[in-house]
Formats: C-alpha cells, structure tokens, sequence
C-alpha cells in the first residue's frame, strides 16, 4: 500500500462520514485557560472519561491516537516518546518542547522534564485527556511550546465500580472506582494495578496508581483536592537491529538488553481553592510534588545507572473579574520552587569493542549534581466580545526562571579522581563533563491573540497569533559531554498563526485547522556531542477532528491531520546540508478512524482503524520506514450491574514498528505487539 492511498482513504471517508452521541460532543476546555470555557480559539483535542471506558487503554498511545496531529509512540512497556505539531522528539532535553499537566498544573517543575513522565498518570481512569496544540496560551509558561497534554481528573460520582482485565502475555489489571457524597462534598478513590509479562523477552511490568479527590461547594466558596500517585517496576526491552528487522519472526520477540530497567514513583497534592465574590473570583492552588526515577542506560556504552530525583512546590493565583457585559479580565502570578537531583554511576568497565570508547568512558561516577530553581510569571488576559458573535482574546505572560547549580563531584572533563582518561599513553577528553558551580537566568515573554467569529447559529471561525518558548532543561546545561565544560544556551521560541472552522450540531461536530510555526534557538547536541542552540525549523500542518452520529445505532469518527517538519538552517557542519529536508521521525500523514455500533441499548461494537504515514529516520532523508494501518476491534455488553467486554488489538496481525530510528549506521525498532484478545469483567453499585 502506498502512503498515498490511506490519505485518500481519508478524504473519502470525509464526504460520506456520519458522528458520536450528543451527549458525547459537549465538551468544557480548561486546558487553555485554567476555568471551563464552552468555546476557545485554541484547536484541542479531547478523549472523554466514556471513551477511555471503551478503549480500555494499556498505554496512553491508544488513547491519544484520536487526537489529530499526536502521536505518541511506545517503547518497552509504558516507556514512550511524543509528538505534538512537531517531529518525534528525543534525548534527554525534547521533553520540553511539550507541557505534561494534571488538572492544570505541571507534573514536573521547569527544568526536569521527562520522556517518559505520561507513565506517572492516571490516565486511564481520568475524566478526560485535553490536548491544547500548538503555543500554550499565557496561563501557562515554559515547556508549553508545540502543546499542553493535560490530564483531567473525574468528578466525584455516588457509587462504585470495580473492573477486572485480562491479556496476551500475562497481562492483567484491576481497577476501582468508589464515590461518595454527602452534604456539600464529594469524595473519590480511583485506584488501578496492573501486571504484564512483556510481548519481548525479559519485558514485564508492574503498576500501581492512586487518586484521591475531594470537592466541596459551599456559599461564596469551593475547593478542589487532588492526591496522585503511581509507582512503577519494569523490565525493559531495548532495539532490534537490521533493516525491517520487526518483520523477522526469529527475532522480533528478542530483547538485546535483559538486564535493562526502570523504576519510577510520583506523588502529587494540589488543592484549588476558589472564592466568589461581588467584584469576581479569585482562585488560589497551591501544590507539592515528588518524583524519583532510576534505570540503566542500555542504549549507551558503558551502560550507566542513573537515578533522578525531585521535590518541588509552588501556587498559582488567578483573579478574574468582568469589567462589563462584553469585557473580562484575568490577572494572575504563578510562583514555584523545586530542587532537583541527578547521579551517574557507571559500575564496571565499558564493554565496547571501540578502543577509545573503553578508554574515555570510565568505570565509576560520571555526575552527581544538585539544583535549586525559582520560578516566578505574571500574566494578564482580556476577552472582549464587541458583537454576539464575535470575541476577541489577547494575553501577555512574564516569567522569570532560576537555576542555582551544584556539581557535588569532580569539575571538568576528567575521572572524578581527578586523573585524565588515556589511550595508549596519549591524554584523551574524557566523554562526561562536569561543569563548575555555577547560576543560571532566563527571563521570557510569550503572548496571544485570538478571535472567534460566529458565522451562523453552527458554524464559526477561529483564528490565532502566539508565540511561547521553553527554558534549557538542566540536562542539556549541566550534564556536558565531550569537554564542553559550558552550554551558553537561549530560550527556545515558537511563533504560531493559525486558521480554522468549527461546526457544532446535534449530530455533527467537526473542527478543520491549519496552522504555520516557526522555531527558533533549537537546542540539540550535536555531531561533536556539544549542546547548542542553532536550530531553526518550520512546521505546517492541516487537522481535522470530525464526529457524526448516524442513526439511533452508528456512529462514525475520524481524525487525520497532514504536516511538514522542516530543517530551515544548516546549523551543523557534520550533518552536511539539511536545510529543506523533513525533520527525522515526522510523518506526514495520520489517522483514526472509527465506527461505533450500538443495536440495542446492552451491546456495543467499534472497529477501529489506526494509520501511520511513511516518514524518514534521519536528518539527511536517506533512510524511511514505509508506515502502517493496525486494525482493533471492541465489544461490551452490559447485563444489569455487570459489564463484559472484549478487545482484540492489531485485528490482522500486522508486523509493524511502534518506533524506527537509523543510527550509528543501522536501523533501529521498537517492534509492534501482534494480534492480542483482552477480556474484562466490571461490576457497578
């Protein structure tokens, strides 16, 4: 199958499709702006809490694969790595292109991203996922630069649910949901476990989250708390290697690195406290947050341990006020401090078949650092309404970020002895580079400004001008390889213009977006092993998000979207000349479809279809992996108080890759699960 023949698969399917219940189309945004909102000049994307109940997900990816322009590949177990209005992005610092929240707030401080940080979410019980895309809007700051993936907690219900599920490769998870309410409060406990054996060798995992939320609603006054937590223990299955080495059936089910893992745990508290007044609202949140992560680099010679860590809190304020009938303001500070550790510690030799790698990796500590960091904004946002069918929104954020970095080993480019790395009596830099004490500012301002114009009592126009910006992550400042003893980086920044129409009926709710994004001071490492800030890119893209309920029994959904990641500079010598070509691991083309059918009230069926486009594996556009279409299907049928269903994954048993790279001159996979049946029980009261 060509790459072109899915996206015309797409347009036919847009001419004839039909779109989801009504009571499933309604939808309240509090991505964009911290409060509900009916209707927003930001594209977003939404999973809702009777989705995730359908999809039944094992990973977030299985989710977010209906929200266009996301693709949110999977590596081992609930590893991962995203995309969002961008290219895939990897090492150690891409996390912060995008902004991973929870109820609104950052799961992370600045700074100390993670790859993997969707794992420490309760996603597959919240309420919903809302995915903002592109620049964040002013109420939030750094990180929110291609988008905000934001993960809603449920509001607390009177009664209980327990699920009980059952997979291919050992896989199990139990599930309980129990609310209750009394007077003015609200009370719910969410809780998940899960178990699986791995579909590679050596590849299992265990998984444990927890929610806890209180609401209450009293006279002039509300509060909403939130207690997450999640643990992880995993196995982790590292590449294959070969070209379309995902196809051989000999070793496809391989994993290279059984001695790999990763450890993870998270806990957060946050408690938004809001009081009504005569003049307006103000709101105040604050939070604490905590994470711990430890694994062994099996992709790096050498095979390091790193452990990770952080203990952070701050608040945010929020004041809003309408000044008349068409005019509201919003004013609000956001304050946080955290302090983040990182260690190193390599316990053997290197084990490369490169003598100068043996020679300059050295057995023992490599870092171990510690930072401070502050983080101070102010952010203004009006919304004017000057007809009924016209509102305008224009925001304007300030924000101060400060590191306070200390290395707490041996300064410099040498063994944390103090000796240089030698080979065959010749000084060599040794790879890891510790830079001295130091501190580091970085003072930003984004803004936006939006419209929405109302073309009938269905149709509206939106549009948006913004621009947002992430700081360095302090691994790409302060973990140094190669001799780069210091990383004299700048803010990224990302301008966007975008364009779009809605149309809200009944039974048809479609959102069309186009959008243009340049990118400036992109921070990469490169072919030297130096961090630098030279990049510049260019991203253009076409959306559509599209619902339509045919009938009393169907159903129908479709998301596709079209983009070019661009290299716009040539800001790497080794890389040769890169200007024009695709950005590696950006496909062009993506889609979901799907068709849900109902014939009584008892039994559902969806049958779903999942396309990856063709997309090239590295910046000079020589190497492609060719793309795919996974096919899944999903029953439930509810008897009284129970609920039985079953899921069957990649319906035809396809050969695919979840993520291909070429590296070091050779091709690289994270090979796709084949065909797997899930069975579950759920039981309400």
């Amino acid at each position: 199958m060509t790459s072109k023949l899915p996206l015309a698969a797409s347009l036919l399917m847009l001419t004839a499709q039909p779109a989801i219940a009504a009571d499933e189309l309604e939808q309240l945004t509090v991505t964009a702006e911290k409060t509900p909102q009916a209707q927003t000049s930001v594209a977003i994307g939404q999973v809702n809490d009777k989705e995730l109940e359908r999809i039944a997900p094992v990973h977030i990816n299985e989710a977010l694969a209906r929200v266009s322009g996301t693709w949110v590949s999977r590596g081992n177990g609930q590893e991962h790595l995203t995309a969002l209005r961008s290219p895939v992005f990897t090492g150690p610092g891409s996390c912060g292109e995008y902004l991973v929240a929870e109820d609104g707030i950052p799961t992370r401080p600045v700074g100390f991203c993670n790859v993997n940080q969707l794992l420490e979410l309760n996603s597959e019980q919240a309420g919903a996922i809302e995915v903002l895309k592109g620049p964040g809007t002013v109420f939030y700051g750094s990180n929110a630069l291609h988008g905000i993936i934001n993960v809603l907690s449920p509001s607390p219900r009177q009664g209980g649910r327990l699920s009980l599920q059952a997979g291919p490769d050992d896989y199990g998870r139990a599930q309980l949901r129990w609310g209750q309410q009394f007077n003015q409060q609200k009370l719910e406990l969410r809780l998940s476990g899960s178990s699986d054996g791995g579909y590679k060798d050596a590849s299992g995992y265990d998984q444990q989250k927890l929610g806890l939320r209180h609401d209450y609603q009293g006279e002039g006054f509300s509060s909403q708390t939130l207690l997450s937590a999640s643990n992880l223990q995993q196995e982790t299955a590292g590449y294959i290697y070969g070209e379309n080495a995902y196809q051989d059936s000999d070793i496809k089910r391989t994993n290279p690195n059984p001695e790999a893992y990763r450890n993870a745990k998270a806990l957060r508290l946050s408690s938004r406290l809001e009081w009504h007044l005569d003049a307006g609202s103000l709101a105040i949140t604050p939070y604490v947050r905590h994470s711990e992560m430890d694994f062994i680099q099996h992709f790096l010679p050498g095979q390091a341990l790193e452990a990770n860590e952080q203990q952070s809190f701050g608040a945010q304020a929020l004041w809003q006020q309408a000044w008349s009938e068409n005019l509201d303001w919003r004013i609000g500070v956001d304050v946080e401090w955290a302090d983040m550790q990182l260690r190193e510690y390599q316990p053997g030799p290197t084990d490369h078949p490169s003598a100068f790698l043996r020679a300059t990796i050295p057995q023992g500590l490599h870092y171990d650092y510690q930072v401070d960091s502050q983080v101070g904004a102010i952010y203004s946002s009006w919304r004017w309404q000057p007809a009924a069918a016209t509102t305008i929104d224009w925001g304007l954020r300030y924000e101060s970020l400060r590191y306070d970095y200390d290395n707490r080993t041996t300064d410099g480019a040498l063994k944390v002895d103090g000796s240089p790395c030698t080979l065959f009596g010749s000084v060599k830099t040794c790879r890891h580079a510790r830079p001295a004490d130091r501190r580091d500012s970085y003072d930003n301002v984004s803004y936006q400004l939006g419209l929405q114009q109302g073309l009938s009592e269905r149709w509206q126009l939106f549009g948006r001008l913004a621009k947002s910006f992430r700081a360095p992550q302090t691994s790409e400042l302060y973990r140094l390889q190669k001799g780069q003893l210091e990383a004299n980086l700048d803010s990224e920044s990302l301008a966007s213009i975008e364009l779009g129409l809605r149309y809200s009926g009944t039974d048809l709710a479609l959102s069309l977006a186009s959008y243009a994004m340049e990118k400036e001071d992109y921070i990469f490492r490169d072919t030297d092993g130096f961090y630098i800030d030279a990049g510049e890119t260019e991203h253009a893209g076409l959306e559509l998000d599209l619902n339509y309920r045919l009938g009393p029994q169907w159903q129908l959904g479709l998301v596709a979207s079209y983009a070019r990641h661009q290299y716009s500079n040539n800001p790497d010598a080794g890389l040769g000349n890169i200007d024009g070509n695709d950005v590696d691991t950006a496909p062009r083309r993506q889609a979901n479809g799907r068709v849900l059918w109902q014939p009584f009230a008892q039994l559902q069926a969806e049958l779903e279809w999942v396309y990856l486009g063709e997309h090239y594996l590295d910046p000079q556009n020589q190497h492609r992996y060719k793309g795919h279409s996974l096919f899944n299907l999903r029953l439930a049928y509810e008897l009284q108080d129970w609920q039985l269903s079953a899921r069957m994954t990649n319906l035809a048993d396809r050969d695919y890759a979840e993520r291909a790279d070429y590296a070091f001159g050779q091709y690289r996979y994270f090979v796709g699960q084949g065909r797997g049946l899930y069975l579950g029980a759920a039981y309400r009261w």
